[in-house]
């Protein structure tokens, strides 16, 4: 592919790097013998020359690191004849480096002298520098040839590689903001539909003596690709069609990088493989139905691990998770995990088979549980069988579950039992998944079912949240970085609906406070009351929040820290009369760290009147 870079003829020729090859001749034939003799009778703390570079400092720092003149001051015996031929090419060298910036028309004066006298080297050598008048665009033509203008494609790849152009009239021309435009562009068509895009030709002329640049530019784009079929490589222990029902390429839509990225993210985050590497096979003869290949290397069968952490509302914990990628017989995955803390000791386990075609598949889970609830300590049970579904921005199931809760001390609860019928749904639509900056994210929880034990009572438990991030202004550095603040806002509402004596399993119904409800209560510290004022699950929940987050700037840069200003509101209560509000205020400090935010926040609890410290590692939703 032909780049070239011109100037009108009777102006000024511009010398490429190094043209005279009787300079490049006696360089490159230089350096082995002064490098010999500089290995036998050089003195490390003395130069063959000191090298000024007199120039204004948009161009004189650039000068000064790449003159190839500058590497020749290592050698103290340099000859004088060797010397001349270096000063010969360090001026073709200096307009070539100048030409890069945009500087086509400078005056360049290098000037030897002796310094007998200087003990860092006997000559000096000044280059002084009169850059002129940067070069500007005058005029840009961008062009296309291949399916991009004869087949059926609409104007948007060009509108795109159009918009992905980074050097416009009016701006100043320099080498790299030329390679740079070129490759934005290109990378804008090979991004969907013509990964094998290319630039036919590109040609740059310069009219040295008004300082204006014409660009032009042709893009290849190639023939139009669709997504063939997935081939897996490397799979020895899987159903193979059920892996690509997790892959879920989109076989027969247009080409899009990002949905090739998805796919192998998607296989990746599965749990299944180690290593996910998907390319497009750009040789095929039809790339209109192009194959995929996922080469994978699978993971471990069996894999335990164990972890320790610590959390303000429980204390320490200690878990160990258990995964079985392939169970005999069955071929499903299971899931399980034992863990405890102050709060609660769980062992649970879920089974997972391979999703099937239109993506849903059969989910079975059993949990064991004993936790503080209230003021009371709670022995739970918790059954579950359903199907699930999770696309790249929705997730639903349904399962019937049985719920069976114990409670202990004073005055507790009879144990209660129920059976239940539910349905779920979340969309998340943020910016991030680890660490959103917008975006939002909603989802609702619906079951019925009737209790078993002690009587057979009916109910309803319907449960809905919501996370919205609006974008602020942008926090700007003195050295041009920036980042927006914004305003996180959060809510919970949930109810049960049951005749008013129905005995609910308490973990159907709802607490709340802690480091991710209403900071500055403990966690689950805000319920209702049973009739001996014991504090107990209610049947009614609300929460709210709204939380300023604000980058901040360190050192002159915005840094991966954030000040956070919030108030959080809650309320639980056995009828809806009876929500008092709870309000938590307070500041916080956030670290965007690479596995997600960690959030430092002191509040206050208006209503309990103290303060407390809560502490909180990454996002989920």
């Amino acid at each position: 592919m032909p780049h070239s870079r011109a100037v009108r003829a009777g102006q000024l020729a511009l010398p490429l790097l190094f043209a005279i090859s009787g300079a490049l001749t006696g360089c490159s034939a230089l350096t082995p013998k002064t490098s010999e003799r500089s290995s036998e009778a050089a003195t490390p703390d003395v130069a063959a020359f000191t090298l000024q570079v007199r120039a204004p400092k948009e161009v004189r720092d650039y000068l000064e690191k790449h003159l190839e003149l500058q590497r020749f001051s290592a050698f103290p015996d340099l000859q004088e004849r060797e010397l001349s031929r270096l000063l010969g090419a360090a001026d073709t060298n200096a307009r070539e480096l100048l030409a890069t910036l945009g500087y086509f028309s400078p005056d360049i004066q290098i000037d030897l002298s002796n310094t007998p006298d200087d003990r860092r080297a006997p000559r000096a050598i000044v280059a002084t520098v009169d850059p002129g008048e940067r070069t500007t665009i005058k005029a840009l033509d961008l062009r296309f040839q291949g399916d991009i203008e004869t087949g059926l494609a609409t104007s948007r790849p060009k509108v795109r590689a159009r918009a992905a152009w980074t050097l416009n009239p009016g701006e100043s021309f320099t080498q790299e903001a030329w390679d740079n435009a070129k490759k934005s562009a290109l990378r804008a068509l090979q991004k969907r539909r013509y990964p094998t895009a290319s630039l036919a030709n590109s040609r740059a002329d310069i009219d040295a003596d008004t300082h204006q640049a014409a660009l032009s530019a042709t893009f290849d784009s190639g023939p139009a690709y669709r997504f063939g079929p997935l081939h897996l490589k490397g799979m020895k222990r899987y159903d193979a069609q059920g892996i690509k029902n997790i892959a879920r390429l989109p076989t027969g839509a247009i080409y899009d990088e990002t949905e090739l990225l998805d796919t192998q993210q998607r296989l990746a985050a599965s749990g299944y493989f180690d290593t996910v590497f998907l390319t497009l096979d750009p040789d095929t003869p039809q790339p209109g139905a192009a194959p995929v290949t996922a080469q994978v290397r699978e993971a471990p069968l069996q894999k335990a691990i164990f972890g320790i952490g610590v959390s303000t509302d429980s204390g320490v914990r200690l878990s160990l998770d258990h995964t079985y990628n392939r169970l005999p017989w069955l071929g499903w995955r299971a899931l399980t995990k034992l863990s405890f803390d102050r709060e609660a000791k769980v062992l649970g386990t879920e089974w997972t088979a391979l999703p099937g075609t239109n993506g849903w598949r059969w989910v079975a889970g059993a949990q064991l549980q004993r936790e503080a609830t209230g003021d009371y300590q709670v022995n739970g049970t918790q059954w579950r069988f359903g199907r699930s579904q999770s696309t790249d921005h929705i997730d639903r199931n349904y399962a019937l579950q049985y719920n069976s809760a114990v409670s202990q001390g004073p005055m507790a609860p009879p144990e209660s039992t129920a059976l239940s019928l539910n349905t779920g749904w979340t969309g998340r639509y943020f910016d991030s998944n680890t660490a959103p900056a917008s975006g939002w994210g909603l989802a609702a929880e619906f079951g019925a079912g009737t209790t078993l034990r002690p009587e057979h009572d009916p109910f309803v438990r319907a449960l809905a949240r919501g996370l919205y991030f609006q974008p602020l202004a942008k926090v700007t550095a003195p050295d041009g970085s920036s980042r927006r603040a914004r305003i996180a806002l959060r809510t919970e509402v949930g109810a049960v609906f049951a005749r008013p004596g129905a005995q609910i399993p308490v973990t159907q119904l709802f607490l709340t406070g802690g480091d991710t409800t209403v900071r500055g209560y403990s966690l689950r510290s805000i319920g209702a009351r049973t009739e001996n004022d014991q504090l107990f699950g209610g049947r009614y929940l609300a929460v709210a929040s709204a939380e300023w987050q604000r980058p901040l700037v360190f050192g002159g840069t915005v840094s991966d820290f954030e000040s956070a200003l919030f108030v959080d509101v809650g309320a639980v209560a056995d009828r809806v009369a009876d929500l008092h509000a709870r309000v938590g205020v307070g500041a916080g400090l956030r670290w965007r760290s690479p596995v997600g935010p960690l959030q430092t926040d002191l509040a206050y609890g208006v209503q309990a009147k103290q303060l407390r410290l809560h502490l909180r590692l990454g996002f989920t939703f």
